[in-house]
């Protein structure tokens, strides 16, 4: 599968915060999910307070191109990805404003990958730095896992993208009445890559029931 072949319907998302993509994306390419990191930063996002909107989508280009290089690279196919790796230097030569994201290892990665990509490996990818931190799964907060956890589905990991976003609106409905059993399955389902499929399964019943549950209390009124 190419990162284009998984390119997801656009025009059926809502845009992102910038810090809520930036973050998500930086968590999954940090864990080596290369695509779907991509995914995230090709994904429209919110325009950012400064007003400065060019200089934000440079930035978005710029990560995205990094990631659709970094997979190609993976896959073995050096020519695509040094073509989207000179795509990356492009787009992340002109960003002022990086949005607290350490973009010199960044640049210096989508270099390597444009001049030599035969000797670059993904494995040696650099982690992505924000405000000094080093994302994972492990510290995303809700927002952010909620957008990981279906860019993960897109990009062919087990689940179902749209019930995973569900899942993660439930669980943003949670907070702060107890419950917290969406949380905890969509934490589950970043964290615990070798039980995905059966975090994905539980997740559509449980979102199957509350649904369901959601549908009767319609019908009473």
């Amino acid at each position: 599968m190419t990162d284009r072949d998984s390119a997801p319907d656009r025009g059926a998302r809502d845009a992102l915060s910038a810090s809520v993509a930036i973050t998500a994306g930086a968590a999954l390419f940090n864990e080596g999910e290369f695509l779907a990191a991509r995914d995230i930063w090709e994904s429209k996002w919110q325009p950012s307070d400064d007003g400065d909107s060019d200089d934000g989508e440079r930035l978005r280009r710029g990560l995205a191109a990094t990631a659709a290089a970094t997979h190609r690279t993976s896959d073995g196919d050096r020519s695509g990805a040094a073509e989207r790796a000179d795509d990356a230097v492009a787009a992340l030569a002109s960003v002022s404003d990086p949005r607290g994201v350490a973009l010199g290892p960044v640049r210096e990665w989508a270099e390597r990958l444009a001049s030599a990509p035969e000797r670059a490996d993904s494995a040696t990818a650099p982690r992505i730095r924000i405000d000094d931190e080093t994302p994972d799964f492990d510290g995303l907060s809700l927002a952010a896992a909620g957008v990981a956890a279906p860019a993960l589905a897109r990009a062919d990991e087990p689940g179902d993208p749209k019930v995973l976003a569900t899942a993660a609106e439930f669980a943003r409905e949670e907070r702060g009445t107890g419950r917290t059993e969406f949380a905890e399955l969509l934490f589950a389902y970043l964290r615990t890559p070798d039980a995905r499929p059966q975090v994905a399964a539980r997740l559509g019943d449980h979102v199957e029931r509350e649904a369901r549950k959601r549908r009767d209390v319609d019908g009473l009124f």
